[in-house]
C-alpha cells in the first residue's frame, strides 16, 4: 500500500481488505496438521479450487492476438489519461471482464484447420478449442503490465515529464526510454532471488489474489439464463457511458465540479474556499463524472466498506477538521497562500520562481535561494506531507502489532513446511531456468549503470546511488513481500528513499527522483511481480508463460507509456501549465505537478531546507511519532475491549493515508468516491446482494471502458483540431476566488483587497 502524497498507487484502501485480525490459535499446529489435499489457509481453501487440466492449451493465437492489444491499449489508455486534469486507471478489471466475450467470439470464428510450421514437423491451430481460463488469466496478466501493475502508468514517466514540461529542460526520447525500462523491469531480478520463499509456501498466500481467483471463477462458471448475462450488462453500459461523458468530457464540463455554494455566494471568499470541490474544502460539492468519481482513487464499486469508511473518517477529519482549524489558527501563515494548493509559494504568497534558484548545470543557486527566501506551502499540502509521515509509522507499528506474530510464525514455518496441494499441482509444469533470472538480474543492473555513466548529465544520479538504491529495495523486498504476501498491505519506499538522498546529495533534483524511482518502484515491480506469480500459482497457469508475459507486457507498456507521453509533451503547447492553459483544458497534470514539487522539496531544496533545522516545518517530523502511537493505541483498545466488534475494524495506515493522493486529488474526488462506495458496497450489498454478486464489478469495468474510449475521442476529433466549447457550463467549478489569500496586505490580482 503506496500512502504517500505524490504515490500513483490506488489508495490505501484498495491495500486492505481484511479488517485487523489476530487468527493466532491454531498457528502452532497447522504447519504439521492440516488435510493435505486443501491449503493450510482457510480463505484459500474457500476460494481456490484444486483441480487441474494441463492439457489446456495456453499458448494460442487468442492469448497473444487479445493480450498485446489489451496491454497496448491499457498503457496508451492510462498514460493519456495521466496527463488530464481526472486521471482515470483503466484497471485489469475492464480487460478481465471484456476479455471473455472476445475470448468466445474468436473461439467460434477462427478456423479449427491445423498449419504446419515452416521446415519443421510441428502444427498449430488458430482454435484449438473453447476460449478456457488460463488463456484468460495470462491475457490479464498481459493488461495488468499495461496499467503497471495498477499503478496506471509507468512510474518513472514523471521525470521526463518533470523535465522537459516543468523544468523546460531537454532530455532525450533515448534516456527516457532507458529509465522506464530499467526501473520497470529491475524489480524482477529481485522477484528471482526471492520467489521460493514468497510463492511455493502455502502460508506467503497474498490475500488481493482471492479477489481475481473469485472473479475468474465466477466468469467462467455457467451462468443462469434469468435476467442479462454479464457481457449483455457489460455492453448495455459501456455504450451508456461512452455516450453520456460527451457531457462532462466536452459539452458541460462543470459537472465534473459540481460546486454549487459558489454560485450562491459569487462575491465570497469564504464561501468559495469551503464550497469549491476543486480548489477547496468541497462542502456540497459532488462530480457527475464518472473520471472525476474514480480518479486517484480507483473504482469505489471495488473497495470494499470497511475500507470506505476508514478513508472517509480520515478524509472528514483532515480536511473538516485539522486544515480549517491550521487554516484560520493561520498555522505557518496560510493565510497568505490558498488553502488547497500543490504550487510552492515565497513569503508573500506568490508562486515561487523555480527557474530562478536553477543553476545551468541542474543544480541549487544557494545565493539565488537565499534571495528568494525559503520555500512555503499549502496548509493543506504541508498536513498532508505530515500525514504521510504518520502513515509509514503506523503502517510500521500497525503490521507489528497486529500482525507480527503471524509474520514471524509463518515466515519461519514456510521453510519447513511440506508443499500444499497448489505447489504440488504446480510440479507438472517446468520450472523457469535459474538462468533466466540470473539474465534478467544481471541485464538490469548493468542497463542502468549504463544509463547512470552514458546519460550523466540528464539523469545525475552517480553509479553508487544506483547501487545504493538496488541495496536498499533488494533488502527491502523479502520482508515487504511477506508483510504483502500475509497482511495485503505494502509500505512504500518513496519518502525513506527521497529523505534518503535529499541528505546525501542535497540541490541536485533528477537525482534525487531517480534514485528513488529505481530505490521504490524496482522493490514495488518485484512485489507486484510475485503477486502475479502466485495468481498463476493459484490458477495452475505454466510458470515459464507467466514469466515472459509479464517480461514482454512490462516491455511493450513501457516504450507505449513513452511514446504517448512524448508526444503529448511535444505537441501540446503548455501542457502541465495551468496558469498558461484555458480554463476548459484538461492537460493540467496533477500527478506530475506533485511529482515535480517533490522533486524540488526533496531534491532541489533538499529536507534539511524545508524539513529540518534550517526549515519552516521541523515540527511535522513529530508526525511519524504520532503514527506510530495511533495504531499501538488502537491494538491496545482491541485487547483491552476484546468484545467491543468494531474496533477492529480501525485501520490506522487506512485512516491516515486517506488523504494519499491529496494533493493532487481534489475535496470532490473523495466525496463522491465515499458516497458512490458507500450506495453500492454498503446499500447495495447489503439488500440486492443477489444483484451486487452478478454485476457490481462488471458496472465498474463498463463504466471505465466507455469513459476510456470517449475521451479518447473526444480528445482526437474535437480538441485536436481545437473544436473548443466555450461557454458558461465549460468555465470549471466557478469558484475564482477559492485561490486568493485572507491574509491583510497580501495581494492577488482578481482578489478583493484585505485590509
Amino acid at each position: 500500500m503506496v500512502t504517500t502524497i505524490e504515490s500513483r498507487d490506488a489508495s490505501s484502501n484498495a491495500a486492505a481488505t481484511t479488517p485487523n485480525r489476530e487468527n493466532f490459535s491454531a498457528l502452532e499446529t497447522e504447519a504439521d496438521k492440516y488435510d493435505e489435499d486443501q491449503s493450510p489457509i482457510e480463505q484459500v481453501a474457500l476460494t481456490v479450487g484444486t483441480t487441474d487440466d494441463p492439457t489446456l492449451p495456453v499458448w494460442t493465437f487468442r492469448m497473444w492476438s487479445i493480450g498485446l492489444l489489451s496491454c497496448m491499449l491499457l498503457s496508451f489508455l492510462n498514460q493519456f489519461f495521466a496527463y488530464r486534469k481526472e486521471p482515470l486507471v483503466i484497471t485489469l478489471i475492464t480487460v478481465q471482464v471484456a476479455a471473455l466475450p472476445i475470448g468466445h467470439f474468436l473461439a467460434f470464428v477462427l478456423p479449427t484447420r491445423l498449419f504446419r510450421v515452416p521446415f519443421t514437423k510441428h502444427t498449430f491451430s488458430l482454435n484449438p478449442g473453447p476460449f478456457n481460463v488460463k488463456e484468460h488469466v495470462l491475457i490479464t496478466i498481459f493488461a495488468n503490465a499495461g496499467s503497471a501493475f495498477g499503478n496506471g502508468n509507468a512510474y518513472a514517466v514523471g521525470i521526463v515529464t518533470i523535465v522537459k514540461a516543468f523544468y523546460g529542460r531537454q532530455i532525450t526520447f533515448v534516456t527516457g526510454w532507458f529509465i522506464v525500462i530499467t526501473t520497470q523491469v529491475l524489480g524482477y531480478g529481485w522477484a528471482g532471488l526471492f520467489r521460493k520463499y514468497l510463492i511455493e509456501p502455502a502460508h506467503m498466500w497474498w490475500p488481493s489474489t482471492l479477489v481475481q481467483v473469485s472473479l475468474f471463477r465466477t466468469l467462467h462458471e455457467k451462468e443462469s439464463s434469468k435476467g442479462l448475462s454479464r457481457s449483455q450488462f457489460f455492453l448495455i453500459f459501456m455504450i451508456t457511458s461512452f455516450a453520456y461523458y460527451t457531457l462532462p468530457g466536452y459539452l458541460f464540463s462543470t459537472l465534473t465540479y459540481f460546486s454549487w455554494v459558489c454560485w450562491i455566494f459569487p462575491n465570497s471568499v469564504l464561501a468559495q474556499q469551503v464550497g469549491s470541490g476543486f480548489r477547496g474544502l468541497g462542502v456540497g460539492a459532488f462530480s457527475f463524472d464518472w473520471a472525476g468519481v474514480s480518479a486517484y482513487l480507483l473504482s469505489p464499486l471495488v473497495a470494499p466498506f470497511f475500507a470506505i469508511v476508514n478513508v472517509a473518517v480520515g478524509f472528514c477529519l483532515f480536511l473538516y477538521v485539522l486544515v480549517p482549524i491550521a487554516y484560520w489558527k493561520d498555522w505557518y501563515h496560510a493565510k497568505r497562500f490558498p488553502i488547497v494548493s500543490s504550487k510552492l509559494f515565497t513569503a508573500n504568497g506568490t508562486l515561487y520562481d523555480i527557474q530562478a534558484v536553477l543553476k545551468q548545470d541542474f543544480t541549487l543557486n544557494k545565493t539565488a535561494y537565499e534571495q528568494q527566501g525559503q520555500v512555503h506551502l499549502s496548509i493543506a499540502f504541508a498536513l498532508a506531507y505530515g500525514l504521510g509521515f504518520a502513515t509509514i509509522a503506523a503502517t510500521l507499528t500497525h503490521v507489528i502489532c497486529f500482525y507480527g506474530k503471524e509474520i514471524w510464525y509463518r515466515g519461519r514455518a514456510a521453510m519447513h513446511m511440506k508443499k500444499d496441494v497448489h505447489t504440488r499441482m504446480m510440479e507438472k509444469y517446468a520450472e523457469i531456468p535459474q538462468l533466466w533470472w540470473n539474465i534478467l538480474l544481471v541485464g538490469s543492473v548493468g542497463l542502468s549503470l549504463i544509463v547512470c555513466l552514458v546519460f550523466k548529465e540528464q539523469v545525475q544520479l552517480p553509479w553508487w546511488g544506483l547501487l545504493l538504491a538496488c541495496v536498499l529495495a533488494a533488502g527491502f523486498t523479502l520482508p515487504i513481500g511477506v508483510i504483502t504476501a500475509t497482511t495485503n498491505q505494502t509500505p512504500g519506499l518513496n519518502i525513506i528513499t527521497e529523505y534518503i538522498m535529499g541528505y546525501i546529495l542535497p540541490g541536485y533534483p533528477l537525482a534525487n527522483v531517480c534514485f528513488k524511482v529505481y530505490g521504490y518502484m524496482s522493490m514495488s515491480q518485484a512485489v507486484s511481480f510475485l503477486a502475479d506469480f502466485k495468481l498463476g500459482h493459484y490458477m495452475k497457469v505454466p510458470p515459464r508463460s507467466m514469466f515472459l508475459v509479464q517480461v514482454i507486457g512490462t516491455i511493450l507498456a513501457g516504450t507505449v507509456n513513452m511514446g504517448v507521453a512524448w508526444h503529448l509533451l511535444t505537441s501540446i503547447e503548455n501542457i502541465c501549465n495551468p496558469d498558461k492553459l484555458k480554463e476548459s483544458s484538461p492537460w493540467t497534470c496533477p500527478g506530475d505537478t506533485v511529482f515535480f514539487d517533490a522533486s524540488v522539496i526533496w531534491g532541489l531544496v533538499g529536507p534539511r531546507k524545508i524539513f529540518g533545522n534550517q526549515g519552516l516545518y521541523p515540527a511535522l517530523n513529530l508526525f511519524f511519532l504520532g503514527g506510530a502511537m495511533a495504531s499501538v493505541i488502537v491494538w491496545l483498545c482491541h485487547k483491552a475491549f476484546p468484545k467491543v466488534w468494531w474496533i477492529p475494524y480501525i485501520n490506522m495506515p487506512v485512516l491516515l493515508g486517506a488523504i494519499a493522493y491529496m494533493p493532487p486529488a481534489t475535496s470532490v474526488n473523495y466525496t463522491s468516491w465515499i458516497v458512490v462506495g458507500t450506495v453500492f458496497n454498503y446499500f447495495v450489498f447489503k439488500y440486492y446482494k443477489g444483484w451486487w454478486r452478478k454485476y457490481n464489478y462488471v458496472l465498474s469495468a463498463a463504466l471505465d471502458a466507455g469513459v476510456a474510449f470517449m475521451a479518447v475521442a473526444v480528445y482526437f476529433f474535437l480538441q485536436l483540431p481545437e473544436a473548443e466549447m466555450n461557454w458558461w457550463g465549460t468555465n470549471g467549478d466557478h469558484c475564482p476566488l477559492a485561490t486568493c489569500p485572507t491574509a491583510p496586505g497580501i495581494f492577488k490580482e482578481g482578489c478583493p483587497v484585505i485590509q
